[in-house]
């Protein structure tokens, strides 16, 4: 199937067994089945993946959104103030903020999310959060590379990050990121963020970079060249950023309701996809920046301000962030696949970005 097209079934149906597809095709064709769901003409996809968020964290920072709305920029210096809300959250708080985020994503049609910690900075606080994170998805990233704590050493927290914070955090976690941003001080380099992702990897982590989000910079090299399963926000790419990324099995995850948060400039996702980049679309959801559960609302987005049709955003939002997770099982509705769909209540995949800001996505149950 080309790139951005959607192979569309009209009056299709699906055979469930066991929690997998074992059928699909034309209802008229259909074998017979112990019990039949009808969704009455609507439209189903597969369940959106939503592949980078940061769900577990307490407080909400609703003053630096108005603050950014009215002209302040955003350098990551927000993040002290999430970490200290989330530090003083108790184990019970946070499972009780996590599980109303999820839910809130599902009812909109997300059936596959990816958690990062980040906002414990301390040992104790990042391996709760990923424990936490973990009684919910299998998807679980270390980002304890987020910021360096306000009052603290780099290099004594470089230190923490490779050495007994990871100890802690690697039972909980599939992946290591790092927040590789020359333009905020509060972030990591190059040189850091090559030493704690190769830390990780021999620990047994597989790399994921945040990278070019705030301005050019090292983020996608790093990403590449350390064998990432994704780069994400790369908001400011060169053409050398471009070409390596098409050149590698690193995925390009943009997250448009940042830039929408924040009043930045949205990412060329043309040249991307021109050039053959695989691209994913996530929500980032975070108190910070983009707060936000909504698939629906990022596919929207990317039709509207990235000028993706709505056909790629679908794509992107689907197989495009399982492949940023490296899963094969999700993220398509076909033989083998794990039943994570999406209806809609509406009869074209169009819906999505044509009824804009409408609860049209559910996660489909059966």
């Amino acid at each position: 199937m080309p790139r951005g097209e959607l192979a569309v079934i009209t009056d299709g149906a699906v055979i469930i067994e066991d929690d997998r597809l074992r059928w699909v095709g034309p209802a008229g064709r259909a074998p017979e089945a112990d019990q039949a769901v009808d969704v009455g003409g609507r439209c189903v996809l597969p369940g959106f993946v939503d592949s980078h968020t940061h769900l577990v964290f307490a407080g909400d920072r609703a003053n630096e959104f108005a603050a950014r709305m009215a002209g302040q920029p955003y350098d990551g210096g927000g993040i002290a103030a999430t970490v200290a809300a989330t530090r003083a959250a108790s184990d019970d708080e946070l499972r009780v903020r996590v599980r109303a985020r999820l839910a809130e994503a599902r009812r909109q049609g997300t059936t596959t999310v990816e958690i990062k910690s980040g906002y414990g900075l301390t040992v104790a606080d990042e391996e709760r959060i990923l424990r936490i994170a973990a009684e919910s998805t299998d998807e679980v990233t270390f980002l304890g590379a987020h910021v360096v704590p306000p009052h603290t050493d780099r290099a004594d927290y470089l230190e923490l990050i490779t050495g007994e914070m990871l100890e802690a955090c690697r039972p909980y976690a599939r992946w290591i990121d790092v927040f590789c941003e020359p333009h905020s001080p509060h972030a990591f380099t190059e040189d850091e963020g090559r030493r704690i992702l190769q830390a990780g990897i021999k620990a047994g982590l597989t790399p994921r970079v945040h990278g070019n989000q705030l301005g050019p910079g090292p983020g996608v090299r790093l990403a590449v060249e350390s064998g990432a399963a994704s780069v994400d926000h790369c908001t400011w790419l060169t053409e050398d950023d471009v070409a390596a990324l098409a050149d590698s099995e690193t995925v390009a995850t943009l997250l448009p309701g940042v830039e929408f948060s924040t009043r930045s400039p949205y990412p060329d996702v043309r040249r991307l996809i021109d050039a053959g980049v695989c691209v994913a679309l996530a929500t980032d959801c975070n108190p910070g920046t983009c707060y936000s559960t909504s698939m629906p609302f990022v596919v929207a987005l990317a039709v509207r301000e990235l000028r993706m049709t709505v056909e790629e955003a679908i794509r992107a939002a689907t197989l495009g962030s399982a492949r940023s997770l490296r899963r094969n099982d999700i993220g398509r509705i076909a033989i083998g696949c794990r039943s994570d769909l999406a209806v809609l209540d509406a009869p074209d995949y169009r819906h999505l970005a044509y009824r804009a800001g409408v609860p049209i996505a559910a996660t489909l149950t059966y």
